[in-house]
């Protein structure tokens, strides 16, 4: 892509309505712009983000023996009444009437719908263990939306059921959706934490939550420091290991590390002083185990291996797509702008011409642009008749973690200027070294495929 034909809508002030750094940086690096209260068009460079993210969700949820599937983001009332929960939600659901005068709803999450497909078309449990699982838009009327995408009321959420016939199996469906978040996460550049967290209106008595750590959290949670120095890294993990998936939730939930809700303060005092830690948290996923709550209210059974009908155990698995752009954001930033992680970054390598027009560098960035898109990457050539400064500006500013930096002074030597926007580091490369260095670094830190 040439920065002259993208649209790339810039500021260059702060808004005024933006409270966070993640929401101020959105808007000036010309990702989204709002339409309502909580609610966001999301613009070409957003959106990259946004499909680079899903895209490692779908990679991970595959690699973990789960099922794609899309489910509609409105739902029968009658449904809900079925469960018990349509009146119990409360009034963050969005609750509306057709042309019929027909109860409907916009989708805050899709336990019902998924336990009535499940009921219509598996009756033995032969069929199972089951998961599966949507990406889609949702709805939630927050009293008070802010923080931009952080605490919208409209936002893109990976949604995952589990069907199994004994609690021990849904348990391994559990722990195998702790382990794919995990790798998630660190695909994305993220440390986020499983943390004990209260289950809300979804029910159920085991589930935890996923907490980036930052300041503008905003969940208060309690760790032992510990907990900091876990990495899942490129271990290869049998999903369908019991053993395996179990040893990895106890090695990432053994220490202390609970959300407001359910900290324990006595449990709390027993971790060395040293390592206690109170901070922020931005949630970015949870999981849960809540058994047969619907389906026994919704009659969705199979035929056990003795010939009785059993109701079905089920969990559910959330992922915050779009909230994860903030979290990134929140997590990976300095005072010039965003810091992308390789993982999800819109495009991997800025092409930077000092001297639009001279013949010399401006065949020197089409052949880098060249090789590097030969070698299956994107870059993002800045081709515009801008000064140098505004240039390296723009590039700091949407935070692409490599630039290319090519003028004519450069070039009289044979060579370009390669810089880290992580660490600021440059180092003068021949333009064949510096592509091979830019598509090394890609190999190990593969992106999601995005657009």
């Amino acid at each position: 892509m040439r920065l002259s034909r993208y649209f790339l809508p810039v500021l260059k002030e702060n808004p005024s309505e933006a409270q966070i750094v993640s929401h101020r940086l959105m808007l000036r690096a010309g990702m989204i712009k709002q339409s309502a209260a909580g609610i966001y068009s999301w613009l070409p460079l957003g959106f990259k983000v946004l499909k680079k993210i899903e895209s490692i969700v779908h990679d991970e949820q595959i690699r973990a023996g789960h099922i794609p599937m899309q489910m509609p983001t409105m739902q029968s009332a009658d449904l809900w009444r079925e469960s018990g929960r349509y009146e119990a939600y409360g009034q963050e659901m969005l609750r509306v009437k057709d042309r019929h005068d027909r109860d409907m709803l916009f989708t805050p999450t899709a336990e019902e719908l998924i336990t009535d497909i499940f009921r219509a078309h598996v009756s033995s449990y032969k069929d199972l263990p089951l998961t599966m699982y949507q990406i889609q838009w949702k709805f939630r009327d927050e009293i008070r939306p802010r923080f931009g995408v952080m605490r919208g009321r409209e936002f893109y959420m990976k949604d995952g059921y589990n069907f199994d016939l004994t609690k021990e199996d849904a348990l391994h469906a559990y722990n195998r959706h702790l382990v794919s978040y995990l790798r998630t996460y660190e695909r994305m550049g993220l440390q986020a934490i499983p943390m004990r967290a209260d289950s809300g209106p979804i029910g159920g008595d085991d589930t935890h939550e996923f907490l980036v750590l930052a300041d503008t959290g905003e969940s208060e949670v309690f760790y032992d420091s510990a907990v900091t120095d876990l990495t899942f890294g490129d271990r290869e993990i049998d999903y369908d290991s019991v053993e395996q998936c179990q040893a990895v939730l106890e090695e990432f939930t053994s220490k202390y590390a609970r959300t407001d809700e359910t900290h324990d303060e006595a449990l709390f005092n027993q971790i060395p002083e040293e390592r206690r830690r109170v901070a922020r948290g931005i949630e970015v996923g949870q999981i849960f185990y809540f058994g047969t709550k619907y389906s026994d209210a919704m009659g969705a059974t199979v035929q056990g291996p003795d010939g009785k009908n059993v109701p079905v155990h089920m969990g559910s698995h959330g992922i915050g797509v779009s909230r994860l752009l903030g979290a990134i954001i929140e997590a990976s930033h300095d005072d010039k702008g965003i810091i992308w992680p390789e993982g999800v970054t819109p495009f991997h390598c800025g092409i930077v011409n000092l001297k639009q027009g001279d013949d010399e560098a401006d065949a020197a960035c089409n052949q880098l642009y060249a090789a590097l898109t030969a070698a299956g990457l994107d870059p993002l050539y800045d081709d515009r008749n801008e000064r140098a400064g505004g240039k390296f500006a723009t590039m700091d500013l949407i935070g692409l973690p490599w630039r290319i930096t090519v003028g004519p002074r450069g070039l009289k030597n044979g060579v370009v200027e390669l810089t880290s926007r992580r660490t600021g580091e440059s180092e003068e490369l021949s333009p064949e070294e510096a592509v091979k260095k830019v598509v090394e670094v890609y190999k190990a830190h593969p992106t999601g495929r995005g657009f």
